[in-house]
């Protein structure tokens, strides 16, 4: 089934929508919060406004590693359309809690609701994948994956945007919370459309202790190898990919030399990159999983993450410090107009940034649809929230564990350069020691090559 005629069916189409705006309306609110705790925070608190960008986003994730496990739990024991209107539910009534603290200007309660929303995503993680196996035939799996990947990336970005462009707008906070509701509103309204998803296990007995819990998804995943190296390389990914896109602001701004509007770019090219590396992976596979795009995404993620390091500024390896562009130290931040102008494109080499850029992306797209395929085709249907859940919570533990391992980086002094291209080796060290475990992803490239 072609993309479009996915998208058309009842079968799919209110669930894409539904989990296309909830990632939406998490980065409306989660960038409009810091952007309005870094330019008016003086008005509410004496706190640090970078202490509290930072502490947004950790508030926003500890929900995965505390709820994952009973989420995976939920979406196992009762109907996942009925979880997925719950859900959007308590959406909404976030959105109060949020409009509450915007209109009492309180951090406590404004960080109450980040955390709220974080468990909402949390809640919606393994009802969005175990919910595609059976709504969709083994033929429509992979671009099914490729919709939603794609389009939760384009959520991200809009996202982020949107709350951005709120936030900086000469209008009270309140708004947020305003926008933010209706936007879960109309999530519900699809999510009302979503067909019934039996539940696989409806007498499952409920574990509250979040602890044995993860101990036990974690069990779940390991019954099946390849199952559990298909969620080590999706966190890895996550892990790759997250470290990238931290630092595309201090990439537009202090290599480049760029205002926000750079910043907007990058992103958008490296989204626009994975949108089309999920789709060619459905067009190349034949709607059939494809383990040989595994092999050919690592391969291009670590090339053009080393050419991205290679085409910046400074980079040397015995001079860890970036040496700014001429144009990083000019009075004025560089606009996106001038920057892609002939005399821009010449001396920044953005033209070779964005190219690499958008390279990462698709082969990131074709690295992570199918290994989303092999979790689902792969699990015990009994089983597949809580393994769904298991992949969430290793999602987060090597996103923290990236960021922190930037930061220490950074901190040290290595420039963003060699911060991307050790990032690129390690992952070609990732990719073998994850095709020495799984073998028979290298035996299907073999496979294909012969077969030409």
């Amino acid at each position: 089934m072609s993309v479009l005629s996915l998208l058309s069916t009842r079968r799919f189409a209110p669930f894409f929508a539904t989990q296309f705006l909830g990632a939406f309306n998490d980065n409306v609110f989660k960038n409009a919060l810091v952007v309005v705790l870094t330019f008016r925070a003086a008005q509410w608190t004496t706190l640090d406004a970078g202490i509290l960008a930072n502490l947004a986003g950790g508030v926003f994730i500890l929900p995965f590693f505390l709820f994952s496990a009973s989420a995976g739990q939920l979406a196992d024991k009762f109907d996942k359309a009925m979880l997925a209107r719950a859900v959007k539910g308590l959406e909404m009534a976030i959105m109060l809690v949020a409009g509450v603290g915007f209109f009492w200007h309180s951090l406590p309660v404004l960080f109450a609701a980040l955390f709220l929303l974080g468990l909402h995503s949390t809640l919606f993680g393994p009802v969005k994948y175990a919910l595609m196996p059976q709504h969709l035939a083994a033929d429509e799996l992979v671009v099914g994956n490729a919709l939603v990947e794609a389009g939760t990336f384009v959520a991200i970005l809009l996202g982020t945007l949107a709350g951005g462009l709120i936030a900086a707008a000469d209008v009270a906070p309140l708004w947020i919370a305003v926008a933010g509701g209706a936007i879960a509103a109309l999530g519900y309204l699809c999510s009302r459309g979503i067909p019934a998803a039996p539940a696989p296990a409806p007498s499952l007995r409920f574990n509250p202790n979040p602890f044995s819990e993860t101990w036990r998804n974690i069990g779940f995943a390991r019954q099946e190898r390849r199952v559990f190296l298909a969620i080590l390389g999706i966190s890895w990914f996550w892990l790759y990919g997250a470290l990238f896109l931290a630092q595309m602001p201090a990439l537009a701004k202090n290599v480049l030399g760029g205002d926000e509007g750079v910043v907007t770019l990058l992103l958008a090219i490296f989204t626009a990159g994975i949108g089309t590396g999920s789709f060619l992976c459905e067009r190349y596979s034949r709607r059939q999983l494809e383990l040989a795009l595994v092999p050919l995404g690592a391969l291009g993620l670590t090339l053009f993450g080393l050419d991205l390091a290679l085409s910046l500024p400074g980079f040397q390896f015995a001079t860890p410090m970036v040496a700014p562009a001429p144009n990083a130290i000019a009075a004025a931040p560089v606009s996106v107009g001038e920057l892609l102008s002939p005399a821009g494109l010449t001396h920044t080499g953005i033209g070779r940034t964005m190219f690499d850029l958008l390279a990462l992306g698709v082969f990131g797209g074709l690295f992570i649809v199918p290994l989303y395929v092999v979790m689902q085709v792969a699990s015990d249907p009994a089983h597949r929230a809580r393994i769904v859940a298991a992949n969430n919570i290793f999602n987060a533990l090597f996103m923290v564990a990236g960021a922190l391992g930037a930061a220490a980086l950074l901190a040290a002094g290595v420039g963003l350069p060699q911060l991307f291209a050790l990032a690129a080796l390690a992952n070609a060290l990732a990719a073998l020691g994850f095709f020495v475990c799984a073998p028979e992803y290298l035996r299907r490239v073999r496979d294909c090559w012969v077969r030409r």
